[in-house]
């Protein structure tokens, strides 16, 4: 008689084996990702025909976003094969497309060389990354999944979680190594490719091993058994129970979590340099060096929750986040650039302005009161907003009528805000404080995710039920955090305002989770 896959024994071996192949993948996975949400500031000088400085960030975000909008679209597509012919080979196929496409972005001419071709091809490169990158998260973890021992698929799919994390460390390595070994002048102009090219080196080695890799024991029994499902999406779409799961995992794991992450990586980097002045060198050594501490806490969690359950430590999770985010991100702020702070407490910034509206894609803004506000935003600087017939800005007790950049800059110089972060005044360990208690809050709800969406779904159409949701909630929820953030800060002046957007979605998610998500880890996965 077969043995359940939910009551797999240990062998050490093939268990090894599994989590290293499925982990490895996954790290270069989302090391090619990544990649293009650390470089968005310097893509979007190079790939967009943009002259203001915030609205090329703002565009090069979007694209990063529209990577992730067509990853529900990559989820059904693929989730159809992996519940139809396998888990193995079908993860095998989004890797080569994933690093394939991320190899050819270090391949294509700028804006300076092909015009409007240039964001064209890379809006569709991304486009290809974020379809393989719909197809791969679910694969992996369903492939360890069905491969760990009764009690402790929390443990072996945490690795999946930190190969997450993994991804983005490995990002910051080359990253800052490329850097380093080159003038900041060379960099932008051509050492920016090596990272992306890098990807093909790290392609031919995760095929490698996952090529070593046997099917997962549960889609063999089925297979064997002729109990593979013939139409997955449709199965997956027509039973109601299993479509009540599938928003369960949509609203109150995928996007919970996935916010939380993504402000914990491109929220705290894109915060530490357009905010606090810090220089993007600097700051990702502070994410290296907080993600280094933290990563160990997704397999801690992982494991904790096959003791004391999926849901209990996913609440626990998101509770803590949605109390401690505001007060990590400003101790963060108080410990990168102290100046800062002390300048907005003693002389707070107004502007006047008449009604107008910044445009966020616009190649060149032309109103007075739009060049003012993009001034402001890049700067960092915290201000109110007046209505008035014409732009002044009141900084304490001084006033400048009209726009002048310069006139501006000395206003706020004489006021005490500098224009970057001084050195002499940082107190490091609070921003790599800050940084590491927010990935861990991160861990903490990610860790057991994988666990959480293996256990919920049918054996038959787990693979297409688990990776729609998943990435429809990382895909919208997470993808377009970094641009919501920035345009709600562009929006209300307040540096820390974007971080409203985290907490909506992670209160939604407490809710719907507290409600409607069953306890999942004792469940039988093999039927």
């Amino acid at each position: 008689m077969p043995q359940a896959a939910g009551e797999q024994p240990i062998d050490v071996k093939r268990d090894r084996l599994v989590i290293v192949a499925s982990s490895l993948g996954t790290v270069f996975e989302w090391y090619d990702f990544f990649l293009y949400g650390i470089l968005a500031a310097l893509i979007g000088r190079l790939f967009f025909p943009i002259d203001n400085p915030t609205a090329a960030t703002l565009a090069s975000l979007a694209t990063f976003g529209a990577g992730f909008g067509v990853r529900p679209l990559g989820a059904m597509l693929f989730g159809h094969y992996g519940d139809r012919i396998g888990r193995k080979y079908t993860f095998l196929v989004t890797i080569t497309l994933m690093g394939g496409a991320t190899a050819l972005i270090g391949l294509l001419p700028t804006y300076a060389t092909a015009g409007l071709w240039a964001p064209a091809l890379l809006v569709g490169l991304r486009l290809l990354q974020g379809l393989a990158l719909g197809g791969e998260y679910g694969g992996a973890a369903i492939y360890v999944g069905e491969h760990a021992p009764k009690g402790r698929r929390g443990e072996y799919t945490s690795w999946i979680q930190i190969s997450v994390a993994g991804g983005f460390l490995l990002c910051l390595v080359v990253v800052l190594g490329t850097r380093s070994v080159m003038s900041p002048e060379q960099f932008d102009a051509w050492g920016w490719r090596i990272p992306f090219l890098l990807s093909l080196v790290m392609l031919a080695i995760s095929v490698y091993i996952r090529m070593q890799l046997s099917e997962s024991p549960v889609f063999k029994e089925m297979k064997e058994a002729g109990k593979t499902a013939k139409n997955p999406i449709v199965e997956a779409f027509s039973d109601r129970s299993n479509i009540g799961n599938v928003l369960v995992a949509l609203f109150g794991v995928a996007a919970g979590l996935t916010v939380i992450y993504y402000t914990s990586q491109f929220g705290t980097l894109y915060f530490l340099t357009g905010t606090a002045g810090v220089s993007e060198t600097e700051t990702l050594i502070y994410l290296a060096v907080a993600a280094i501490f933290a990563a160990p806490f997704y397999v801690l969690f992982g494991m904790l929750s096959d003791r004391i359950g999926r849901k209990k430590l996913l609440l626990i999770g998101y509770g803590l986040s949605i109390l401690l985010i505001f007060p990590l991100f400003h101790l963060m702020a108080n410990g990168a650039n102290p100046a800062l702070a002390r300048a907005t407490a003693a002389n707070p910034v107004t502007l006047e302005l008449p009604a107008c509206e910044f445009r966020i894609f616009a190649r060149k803004q032309t109103e007075e009161c739009a060049k003012a506000l993009g001034f402001l935003t890049k700067r960092g600087v915290a201000y109110g907003r007046e209505q008035a017939d014409s732009v002044a800005l009141v900084v304490g007790d001084q006033r400048v009528e009209g726009f002048d950049e310069a006139a501006f800059a000395a206003a706020l110089k004489a006021a005490g805000y500098p224009e970057k972060a001084d050195p002499a005044e940082k107190q490091r360990w609070k921003i790599i404080f800050a940084v590491f208690a927010i990935i861990t809050l991160s861990a903490m709800t990610y860790g057991q995710v994988a666990a959480i969406l293996v256990e919920l779904f049918p054996a038959r159409v787990r693979y297409t039920s688990m990776s729609v949701p998943y990435h429809i909630g990382t895909g919208y929820f997470g993808g377009f955090l970094p641009f919501i953030q920035q345009l709600i800060v562009v929006r209300t002046g307040d540096p820390f305002a974007g971080l409203w957007y985290t907490v909506a979605v992670v209160a939604m998610a407490f809710v719907v989770s507290l409600i409607w998500l069953p306890e999942t880890k004792d469940r039988d996965i093999t039927a």
